[in-house]
């Protein structure tokens, strides 16, 4: 009797053994079908495959938290924007090559005492379209710096105390890729004045932030910088804009220096020699970098009507004519217009802060 149930006993016991390895797998399949983090998990584990080949050195093990975080990191490699990319603001290019690269690029330089610490902050401040984001990039370009591009939405999660891990996977994922550079454009909306009203979640996010990034502070060797561009400083926590220890103003270009951006968005495309940079300089008062990027690709269209136009006239032109200086005056006047409407609109409101009074050489035409 027990010689036929000792060969049952096991069989029911291997039964069960495999039933629950089965059930085991099939759960662990089902939970990876439903972590929201998969795909960012695959996405991440690349990218921080070529970085780990671009800084030579083994691949660097990241939590789950850091992997969503890694999404948002760009290799220096692939940023197209350095500082000859950005027209004038020469002084402030001058300024954060020596208080911000070289710390990152000549850390040996910066290692003789704690006044000569790399800068842990650096908030760049004024009006839409005057090259903030595009100086950020250069900075990440110059420096060599693994730029991570910070997202407030990947800070989101319904799960509680999520928020929090993900805040603290920022710091820790930079101070293992470091030199690194966090940048937050839009530096308002998330680090905004704290107020009663401000919800739980969004608190806790700033006050672990905040914390982190005074941890970083302490360590010297860390090479790892904060970098936040906006359009209201105004609206900018107190304590933030404590630790912020560089703040830098780019300000409307005045007349030298929308001749600088002029240049250099027309450098390399298909125009005539003799247009005088001065003179369209001194036409676009109160242009930012990016009105005269629009103002230029305005212009381009006319050679391509003349083409079309010809077309219809039963003349083919083989490529367009270069780009003539009246091309881009005609299309001066038709942006003067829509400027002047605007202008005429907002008259009652106070101007921002970051206007710089107008250059004396801008009123002389000539």
């Amino acid at each position: 009797m027990r010689s036929t149930d000792s060969p049952r006993f096991v069989q029911e016991l291997v039964l069960y053994a495999a039933s629950a390895a089965l059930s085991c797998l099939v759960l662990f399949a089902g939970l990876r079908q439903l972590d929201p983090n998969r795909e960012s998990s695959k996405k991440a584990l690349q990218q921080k495959k070529e970085i780990a080949k671009r800084l030579g050195r083994p691949l660097v093990q990241t939590t789950p938290y850091e992997d969503v975080i890694a999404c948002d990191v760009i290799n220096p490699d692939e940023i197209n924007v350095e500082f000859d990319s950005v027209g004038g603001l020469d002084e402030v290019k001058q300024a954060l090559y020596e208080l911000v690269i070289l710390p990152l690029r000549r850390p040996e330089l910066f290692a003789f005492g704690k006044l000569l610490s790399p800068q842990k902050g650096v908030l760049l401040y004024g009006p839409p379209g005057t090259g903030k984001t595009m100086l950020a990039k250069a900075i990440a370009k110059e420096s060599g710096a693994v730029f991570i591009n910070l997202r407030v939405s990947n800070l989101m999660s319904k799960w509680f105390g999520d928020a929090q891990k993900l805040v603290a996977a920022v710091f820790s994922l930079a101070h293992k890729l470091q030199p690194a550079i966090i940048f937050i454009d839009e530096v308002d909306s998330f680090l905004g004045q704290r107020r009663n009203t401000d919800h739980e979640a969004m608190t806790n996010m700033k006050t672990e932030f905040m914390s982190l990034w005074d941890g970083f502070t302490t360590d010297q060797n860390a090479r790892v910088m904060v970098l936040a561009a906006t359009n209201r400083p105004s609206e900018l926590d107190e304590a933030i804009l404590r630790r912020f220890t560089q703040i830098f103003e780019i300000g409307v270009p005045v007349r030298v220096e929308r001749s600088k951006i002029l240049q250099v968005i027309l450098k390399g495309e298909n125009i005539e020699p003799n247009i005088d940079y001065d003179y369209i300089a001194s036409l676009c008062e109160g242009f930012t970098g990016s009105d005269i990027l629009e103002l230029c690709k305005q212009a381009a269209f006319y050679p391509i009507r003349e083409i079309l136009n010809s077309e219809k006239d039963g003349r083919r032109a083989d490529s367009p004519r270069p780009l003539k200086q009246s091309d881009l005056e005609k299309a001066l006047s038709t942006s003067r217009k829509g400027k002047k409407t605007a202008s005429g609109t907002m008259s009652g409101l106070q101007s921002p802060v970051w206007i710089r009074p107008s250059d004396p050489e801008d009123d002389q035409i000539s």
